[in-house]
């Protein structure tokens, strides 16, 4: 029997998807060998490859002034070959909302001047600071964002405006539309909301990566010139996790694209979030208008009453449910592959929970 696993990361997929790669696995459209033994230079993963970004084009309606690359490393290792390929003038400001966030600034410091230009650490990331109050410096290279915290539960409903936006969208890729031409550079861990852990999304407008030299310390691996002169092949790419990203884009687009993807999200989130303000219970910490609707913390208010819930949540079939270490409590990722029935379960556990321990 399979479990509604609310994990943050790798996080769960939908069945049919899992079912497809399954089938698949001996024997991928007739070329008598799975995807994870077949050559990143053969024809059949060249396909694999350009349907992937096809797809991925389509689904974000990206402009055709951007490259996609697929890269690994997760976004982690982006927190670096973001500032060594974009700057220049060695100038960047970021917003720090969260644990990733503040990450990625700390480590873009070892490569220029990463000034944080805001913060929400003065309340535990609870809420996300109003953009429009925010003074950027003079002569940065970017703005760097985190769109969605997924420790903390909170979302940007509105994006800064500047020259050149840098988004870590790791948790909230594909779950609502987003207008690309407002970044320079979005990027996003697959494990959240795409595919299994192993490959990065890199959408990147092409001027920031063909008028311009990363800097000089730049491994070649992390230029982004390089994956986009070689289609994202320079070297033996994360070839099944990109497989998986292609049949998880299918699946979008079978279900009606990223808008409909939004107003499912939107409903699970609103089902669940509902339900903890009208519980005497349950508690959510996050500002109401800056609630994520990918990631839901909560709490019970005892620690030890949480760690019962986690405990017989388990049990019921209702899986990595605890919350971050930084947070406490319990937190549910409720991501696109997430159905809405698991999260009806997850609310009717809840009811029952209370009712036996209030």
């Amino acid at each position: 029997m399979r479990v509604y696993n609310f994990a943050a990361g790798p996080s769960t997929l939908p069945l049919e998807v899992l079912e497809q790669s399954r089938n698949e696995m001996l024997d991928y459209n007739g070329t008598g060998m799975s995807v994870v033994e077949m050559s990143h230079r053969s024809k059949p993963f060249q396909a694999v490859n350009d349907e992937a970004q096809s797809l991925l084009r389509e689904l974000m309606n990206v402009p055709d002034n951007y490259y996609v690359l697929f890269v690994q490393g997760g976004a982690s290792q982006q927190f670096a070959a973001v500032p060594l390929n974009l700057m220049k003038n060695k100038k960047a400001d970021y917003i720090v909302t969260g644990n990733f966030a503040g990450k990625a600034q700390k480590e873009a410091t070892i490569y220029g001047d990463a000034a944080i230009a805001a913060s929400s650490k003065d309340k535990n990331f609870t809420y996300i600071p109003d953009v429009d109050k925010i003074s950027f410096r003079e002569g940065i290279d970017y703005v760097h964002i985190t769109s969605n915290n997924t420790i903390f539960g909170t979302k940007y409903n509105k994006f800064p405006e500047v020259d050149c936006l840098v988004a870590d969208m790791s948790s909230n890729i594909l779950s609502e539309p987003v207008d690309v031409s407002k970044f320079g550079l979005i990027y996003a861990g697959a494990q959240k909301n795409i595919a299994p852990a192993g490959v990065t999304l890199v959408i990147v407008r092409k001027d920031l990566v063909d008028d311009q030299e990363p800097l000089a310390c730049c491994p070649t691996m992390l230029k982004y010139s390089v994956q986009a002169k070689e289609n994202s092949l320079y070297n033996t790419p994360p070839c099944y996790g990109i497989y998986m990203s292609m049949l998880m884009f299918r699946w979008l687009k079978k279900m009606g694209g990223v808008a409909e993807m939004q107003k499912i999200n939107e409903y699970k989130a609103g089902l669940l979030y509902d339900f903890i303000d009208n519980s005497s219970f349950y508690t959510n910490p996050v500002v109401a208008a800056d609630r994520s609707i990918m990631n839901v913390p909560f709490v019970t208010g005892s620690e030890e009453m949480d760690a019962k819930f986690v405990k017989e949540a388990t049990a019921a079939g209702l899986v990595s449910l605890k919350g971050h270490r930084l947070v406490g409590g319990m937190r549910a990722s409720i991501y696109n592959s997430m159905p809405v029935e698991g999260v009806k379960a997850l609310i009717d556990f809840m009811k029952k929970f209370e009712m036996e321990n209030k």
